[in-house]
């Protein structure tokens, strides 16, 4: 299928390479800020950002780098006790995560990964690390997401901590620049539904592509562990539908979704020539776009959003 017209998400999306390339370089310089091997960790954020956290808490934990947990801001359990608080945060604005980091300042060392070094993230939490190179004018998240994890995933590269089958950083660069330019499949173009699957850190991946399709084209999209896929929600496939799973594929899962005649996309998983499942999420998020501007919506200008969630605590 032909590429869309190039809008701002566009070109955010085709930077990402480079943004990671940058973020992989200069993970070393950002060490106050990222967690220490052993440090009991809670990763926190909103949207885009929570399912980045997730994500990164599965590569870190069984990567043996130490326990990690991840949660909405929201929901964050403040009985527990953590060595360090990590909030990911492209604007430094959003309300819950600055509210959380006002709550545990000095009762447990905070950092944060932010896009923009003018905001109150900078104050509130302890050590930051500025992404600038990465910030976007799209409200829809794309490459600051994913250079967030390029850079969580190149310090544990480089503290020996990648979780095994986990590919390095130049192979995962490598691989973008690949999806960039792949071609999308017509019926994936054209399908009316997408539940997209992952497995262990892949999920959180699953979960960020189906906001994606949401936000920036209002799809119908669900997302859920790859095994959960036929405790229930295979019912809901079927001909012009799709299975995208990110990652290796559990036995017989794509016999099973072409039985109920659905379309299976594993772009990612244990071919020699497939991509890294981060890599794979490129393809979703140019997907996005495709389908958005097939359904005449503005991905740049997404329905109901706004580039952050700033809360008036006034108001009840």
């Amino acid at each position: 299928m032909s590429a869309p017209d190039a809008c701002r998400t566009t070109l955010e999306i085709d930077s990402q390479p480079e943004t990671w390339r940058r973020a992989a370089d200069s993970a070393g310089g950002f060490a106050a800020a990222l967690p220490r091997r052993g440090e009991r960790v809670a990763v926190v954020g909103c949207g885009t950002s929570w399912f980045m956290a997730l994500a990164y808490a599965q590569l870190r934990e069984s990567g043996g780098h130490g326990e990690t947990d991840a949660f909405a801001a929201s929901e964050f359990p403040t009985g527990r006790t953590y060595d360090r608080v990590l909030a990911i945060t492209r604007s430094g604005t959003t309300t819950e995560v600055l509210d959380l980091l006002a709550a545990v300042k000095g009762t447990v060392p905070t950092a944060a990964i932010t896009a923009d070094p003018k905001t109150a993230v900078m104050e509130l939490a302890d050590a930051v690390a500025v992404l600038d190179f990465a910030d976007e004018e799209s409200v829809v998240q794309t490459r600051f997401a994913t250079t967030v994890l390029a850079l969580l995933r190149a310090h544990l590269e480089a503290e020996g901590a990648l979780p095994a089958g986990v590919l390095p950083m130049s192979r995962a660069i490598a691989d973008a620049e690949r999806a960039v330019a792949t071609e999308l499949a017509p019926e994936v173009c054209a399908a009316e539904q997408f539940t997209f699957l992952g497995t262990g850190w892949t999920y959180g991946l699953a979960l960020e592509a189906g906001l994606k399709m949401r936000e920036a084209a209002g799809a119908w999209t669900e997302s859920y562990p790859a095994m959960e896929y036929r405790h229930g929600p295979i019912s809901i496939t079927g001909p012009g539908r799709v299975a995208w799973l990110f990652g290796a594929a559990p036995q017989g899962l794509d016999d099973d979704v072409a039985r109920v005649g659905g379309t299976f996309v594993a772009a990612s998983g244990d071919a020699a020539d497939a991509l890294d499942p981060l890599a794979d999420l490129i393809l979703a998020q140019r997907l996005a776009v495709v389908i958005a501007q097939g359904r005449g919506y503005d991905p740049d200008r997404p329905r109901n959003l706004t580039r952050s969630v700033i809360l008036d605590h006034g108001q009840g």
